[in-house]
C-alpha cells in the first residue's frame, strides 16, 4: 500500500565539512493540485510536475525574498513550460498545451517527446538587483532534470546531480512526485565525489522510492551514506499564484489608451484569465472607461 502524503516539503542539508550540498523534496500533493487545476494529460502532468519540483529545489538555493523563473521552450508538442518559484517555497506554473498525450516509452512517461530535444532552457533570477539575472542553455534531452543539471554545469559552473520524477496512476491522479539535487562545492574531493556518483547511480527512480515509503530524509541519508551532514532547512512547499485584479489592471493599462478605447468600442468588455491559476477577471465597460480616464488624467 502506497503512503498517504499530504504535506509538500523540502530539506536542505550540507556535509559537516561544507563540501556537499544536498536538497530533496516531496511534491506529490502540490503536483496533483496543479494537474487538477490545469486539467493536464498524464504526459503534461509529468512535464509540469518535474519542472515545478525542479523550481522548488533551485529556489531553495536562493536567499530570502529572491525568486526565479524557469522557461523551457522545445520543439515538441508541449511547446513551453513556465514555472515561477520563490525562496519561501511558493510555486506556480503552466504548460503550453495541457492536452498533449503521448504513448509511454516502455514504463516511462514520454516527457522528452512532449518537450522536444531541441530548444532553449532559460533560468531568470530576481536577486533584488536592478536587472534580473538570466542564463540560457540549449536543451539536450528534454528530460528536464538532465537539462537543469546541464544548466548548472554550463551557466553556473557547479557540478550538479539532479533527479525529478512524477508518477501518474491509471486513474490519472498523481500518486508520487519529488526529486533531489546534489552539488559538490570546491575544493572537490575526487574519491568522495566518485562514491557519491556510485550511490546516486544505484538509486531507484525517485517516484519508486517515494511510493515505497521513502521520504526526503531517507533519500538524503541514502545518498550521503557514511558522509556526516547537518540539516540547514526544512520548509513547506505550496502552489499559490500571485495574480490579483490590481495586477491585471496594470496589464490592461500597459496596453495604452488606444487599445482600451478599442475594447470599449468592441466588444465593450474584457476578460483576462491567468495562465498560472486559471482565475478569470472580468472588466465591464464602466471598468474600462475608468481605467482609460485614469490613464488620461
Amino acid at each position: 500500500m502506497e503512503p498517504d502524503r499530504k504535506d509538500n516539503y523540502l530539506l536542505r542539508v550540507i556535509s559537516d565539512d561544507g563540501g556537499i550540498l544536498g536538497l530533496a523534496c516531496d511534491t506529490t500533493a502540490l503536483v496533483e493540485e496543479a494537474r487538477r487545476l490545469h486539467g493536464t494529460s498524464e504526459t503534461a502532468a509529468a512535464a509540469l510536475g518535474r519542472t515545478l519540483t525542479g523550481g522548488a529545489l533551485m529556489a531553495a538555493l536562493l536567499k530570502r525574498d529572491q525568486r526565479l523563473a524557469i522557461k523551457i521552450e522545445g520543439n515538441g508538442p508541449l511547446r513551453k513550460i513556465i514555472v515561477e518559484a520563490d525562496s519561501d517555497g511558493t510555486l506556480r506554473g503552466f504548460v503550453g498545451d495541457p492536452t498533449v498525450a503521448l504513448p509511454p516509452r516502455g514504463e516511462k512517461i514520454d516527457v522528452a517527446g512532449a518537450v522536444g530535444k531541441e530548444g532553449l532552457l532559460t533560468v531568470m533570477k530576481d536577486l533584488g538587483a536592478k536587472e534580473p539575472y538570466s542564463g540560457i542553455v540549449r536543451l539536450r534531452t528534454g528530460e528536464i532534470a538532465t537539462d537543469l543539471a546541464h544548466y548548472f554545469a554550463e551557466s553556473e559552473q557547479i557540478p550538479t546531480a539532479m533527479a525529478l520524477g512524477v508518477h501518474v496512476d491509471p486513474s490519472g491522479a498523481v500518486s508520487a512526485a519529488g526529486g533531489f539535487l546534489i552539488q559538490t562545492l570546491p575544493p572537490p574531493d575526487a574519491a568522495r565525489v566518485d562514491r557519491l556518483a556510485d550511490r546516486i547511480g544505484g538509486l531507484d527512480p525517485v517516484t519508486r522510492m517515494l511510493r515505497n515509503g521513502c521520504t526526503p530524509e531517507t533519500i538524503l541519508a541514502t545518498i550521503y551514506g557514511d558522509i556526516p551532514y547537518r540539516l540547514l532547512e526544512k520548509k513547506a512547499l505550496i502552489l499559490r499564484c500571485t495574480c490579483s485584479r490590481d495586477r491585471i489592471e496594470r496589464v490592461l493599462i500597459s496596453l495604452g489608451p488606444q487599445e482600451i478605447s478599442a475594447l470599449i468600442a468592441d466588444p465593450g468588455e474584457a476578460s483576462v484569465t491567468c495562465e498560472f491559476c486559471r482565475a478569470a477577471y472580468h472588466f465591464r465597460r464602466q471598468d474600462l472607461e475608468q481605467l482609460r480616464a485614469e490613464m488620461q488624467a
